[in-house]
């Protein structure tokens, strides 16, 4: 059982790349989670009693916050929480944040990415008595930022999706043939706009997708061999180099508990 009441949008959004949920705390006792590297970049924007966001650098936000791909040693606490997270493909997450290689996975306020106007969005979304309308806000106010923002390029976008349709089981090489780029092109501007070289992109999809069939019940033996891991040694070893855990501890992890609900339909291939 998760100690949230989750909220999520009626209908589908009309922003592809776009995911939103709305939490709120009915735990007696502070909440302690550490987070499991998604393949999406995360905001997350307080209204109640601040869901504190930590990293094992020393850096902690507990107003609105931005994490990367990789948030490495990442906890979240909280108790009497109120807060809206969106994720964001990184695709979407260039245009609307010019990402890219900026986000690392370190804990970042909001406001050292926005400015001042971090501040002035979160005081209008606690202002709106809704998740409905709160959902309205802030997609039309992402819609504004990626239309404004600079897209990535049209390949980078190709070969992203493509690695999420096939769950990361791709190999670079034939992906950069397909574009008619050299390796180091890609290599670059891959890097330069998703903020991941394309091997740790694909490998960050490819644990995602196996993190939630460890999370479903799935034996670590059959998704190794499903996912296209050697064996589960590697599966092993993958999961202690993203989340710090075994697959044991990945399929009981607490922070996947909610996906079920606010995540039902990942939405980071565009």
């Amino acid at each position: 059982m998760h100690p949230w009441d989750i909220t999520v949008p009626a209908r589908p959004g009309r922003l592809p790349g776009l995911a939103m949920a709305g939490f709120t705390g009915r735990a007696s006792e502070t909440v302690d989670l550490k987070v499991i590297p998604y393949p999406a970049v995360t905001l997350f924007m307080n209204f109640g009693d601040a869901l504190v966001v930590d990293d094992a650098g020393g850096r902690r936000e507990g107003g609105c916050g931005v994490l990367g791909l990789l948030p490495r040693e990442v906890r979240a606490r909280g108790q009497a929480i109120e807060c809206l997270q969106v994720r964001l493909s990184p695709v979407l997450a260039h245009a609307v944040l010019g990402a890219g290689a900026d986000l690392d996975g370190s804990v970042i306020a909001l406001e050292d990415v926005w400015g001042r106007d971090a501040a002035r969005v979160q005081e209008q979304l606690g202002a709106i008595g809704s998740w409905a309308e709160r959902f309205a806000f802030a997609e039309a106010g992402l819609a504004r930022r990626a239309q404004a923002g600079r897209a990535v390029d049209p390949e980078i976008a190709f070969i992203w999706s493509r690695m999420v349709t096939k769950h990361g089981r791709v190999r670079i090489e034939a992906l950069a043939e397909q574009v008619d780029w050299s390796r180091k092109r890609l290599w670059a501007r891959f890097r330069s706009q998703i903020g991941l070289t394309p091997k740790q992109a694909a490998q960050l999809v490819r644990f995602d997708h196996a993190a939630h069939r460890l999370a479903a019940g799935t034996s670590a033996a059959l998704v190794a061999a499903d996912s296209g891991y050697v064996d589960q040694s590697h599966l092993n070893r993958e999961a202690v180099a993203f989340a710090g855990l075994t697959p044991t501890a990945v399929a009981a992890a607490p922070w996947l508990a909610v996906d079920a609900v606010a995540w039902a339909a990942p939405n980071y291939a565009s």
